[in-house]
């Protein structure tokens, strides 16, 4: 391999790589997405009183597009974005402090996920509670967010 063909690949600079590594040009334009399916937590969110109280589970789908790197060509964790460590991520923001709406537990899931791996280009984040205060009959209520919003967010 040439000396040209070496560069800091731009999705891990200023990550956690082991010593700045040296990737090889992604030649592929591979894109790709790691999606997260039903993540469930037990948390307090809700309007109601009832809701704080007892608590209940709220189920996280992620859908993660995240920027071409060589990395998965040399199959290397620190070039791409460890699920286990957004599931983490995830995890902290749900059973963290309460919110009133799940439409603001999506966005700071996605804003989140955003700021701590900047390889990933955009987050697509839907929220499910299956206990709505709703006076009927329904599976659950859902709420979808994506980040960075803008026209190739694709809702």
């Amino acid at each position: 391999m040439s000396t040209d063909e070496l560069l800091l690949d731009p999705a891990i600079a200023g990550t956690s790589a082991p010593g700045g590594r040296i990737f090889r040009r992604n030649t592929t334009g591979t894109t790709y997405r790691i999606t997260m399916k039903n993540c469930a937590f037990f948390a307090r969110h809700g309007l109601l009183d009832e809701e704080e109280r007892l608590g209940q589970r709220f189920y996280v789908d992620a859908e993660l597009d995240v920027r071409p790197s060589v990395g998965i060509e040399e199959d290397c964790i620190e070039a791409t974005v460890d699920y286990g460590l957004a599931f983490a991520e995830i995890e902290k923001i749900v059973t963290g402090r309460r919110r009133f709406l799940i439409e603001t537990l999506a966005l700071d899931i996605s804003r989140t996920l955003c700021e701590v791996f900047p390889q990933i280009m955009r987050a697509r984040i839907t929220v499910r509670k299956p206990n709505a205060p709703v006076r009927g009959v329904l599976d659950h209520v859902e709420v979808t967010i994506v980040w960075p919003q803008g026209p190739a967010a694709g809702l």
